[in-house]
């Protein structure tokens, strides 16, 4: 009976595509050539190797006649796959102003005794008051009663800082995550209409930057 018939399907796939000579018959694939005493067997290369080598040049030939003989031109692909993405942009961006109008509008202060009475409460309820004190004398953080400002006193800079935070390190982090910026803009607002007034217990004033000059 035939070695192979012993053999299982795969066992015998392996042996077609792999032509491995088994171990303890070296002999019969064994060269003449010795070095220092290292003998040297020629293997033949396994055919799925060899399968692989000969798709990898006819696709190379493909690949010549479509890119330097062909239609097809890289530089185009990658123009037209750039305007692509401008129009699916476009239209993103357009979609996007309606569902959040308030993304694309510049934020202003307000001074109406409805949105300052909502910016204190927001203000106290947000853990403001941990830092800056009830009444915005200071703690932890600065004074924002007074005229000094370490990162700059004006609704949009103050708006920026509630926003962004404040200096590395510092405590003040960034609110535009978890809090709207409609609520920025009130709390903002409100910070600004406690300028000058007396708080209880105020903090040294901190910063070089003078608001308002």
């Amino acid at each position: 009976m035939s070695e192979n018939n012993n053999l299982t399907g795969w066992q015998k796939f392996i042996k077609r595509w792999t032509k491995a000579n088994e171990i303890g018959k070296e002999d019969e694939v064994m060269t003449d050539h010795n070095y220092d005493g290292i003998r040297e067997l020629d293997n033949v290369l396994p055919p799925w190797w060899v399968a692989g080598f000969i798709i990898t040049i006819v696709i190379s030939v493909f690949y010549y006649i479509m890119v330097f003989t062909g239609n097809y031109n890289q530089e185009q692909e990658y123009k037209d796959s750039i305007a692509e993405a401008k129009i699916e942009h476009a239209a993103w961006e357009k979609q996007d102003r309606i569902n959040n109008p308030e993304k694309y509008t510049a934020a202003k202060a307000t001074t109406d005794a409805a949105s300052l009475k909502k910016g204190k409460e927001l203000f106290l309820a947000k853990g403001c008051i941990a830092c800056h004190g009830v009444d915005g004398g200071g703690g932890i953080g600065p004074n924002l009663t007074d005229n000094k400002w370490v990162l700059g006193g004006g609704f949009e800079k103050i708006f920026n800082t509630i926003s962004k935070g404040g200096r590395p390190g510092k405590g003040m982090v960034a609110w535009e995550a978890s809090i709207s910026k409609t609520d920025r803009q009130l709390l903002a607002s409100y910070i600004i209409s406690i300028q000058g007034t007396t708080p209880t217990n105020p903090k040294s004033p901190e910063g070089e930057i003078v608001w308002p000059n």
